[in-house]
């Protein structure tokens, strides 16, 4: 019996990339990410009509946006910019990091210690997606949080 939603898909939501540039960014995604390519789907006209690749066991979807594409999504480049970032836990932040701008990546924010516990820095990939790059360091309580996001205690 076909199952309504595929196994390993339960309770999942997966991101679906509009990309100018899907094959570039699929190789771009493999060196800086360590993605593996699951699956591709090749338009007559050379362009990604779906593809799937796997980052860490994460499943990311991603195709060419077409100019006609219904309602408003688009490549982040087009909107001129991206009200998404792909959050991302790694286990060496400053590797990783190093990794995706050596690839091709623009660092936004560099690496460093954050009051909610993790190490985290801010990567845009050359296709205008921005990736969020965490190592957690340290358990944080969520009144710690709380006290370490509003440091001078107003508010």
């Amino acid at each position: 019996m076909v199952q309504p939603i595929p196994e390993g898909y339960e309770g999942r939501i997966v991101p679906y990339l509009m990309i100018d540039g899907a094959a570039a960014a699929i190789n771009f995604y493999t060196e800086a990410f360590g993605a593996t390519e699951e699956f591709r789907l090749e338009m007559p006209d050379g362009q990604i009509g779906h593809a799937q690749i796997n980052v860490n066991g994460a499943a990311i979807y991603l195709a060419d946006a077409p100019d006609d594409m219904p309602g408003d999504a688009a490549n982040p480049k087009k909107l001129g910019g991206t009200s998404v970032m792909l959050h991302q836990y790694v286990v060496d932040v400053d590797a990783s990091t190093e990794k995706a701008v050596a690839a091709g990546a623009t660092l936004l924010r560099p690496p460093e210690d954050q009051f909610y516990g993790d190490r985290a820095a801010l990567v845009a990939d050359p296709f205008g997606h921005q990736w969020s790059l965490h190592t957690h360091i340290e358990d944080v309580s969520h009144e710690e949080m709380a006290a370490g996001a509003n440091p001078m205690g107003d508010g």
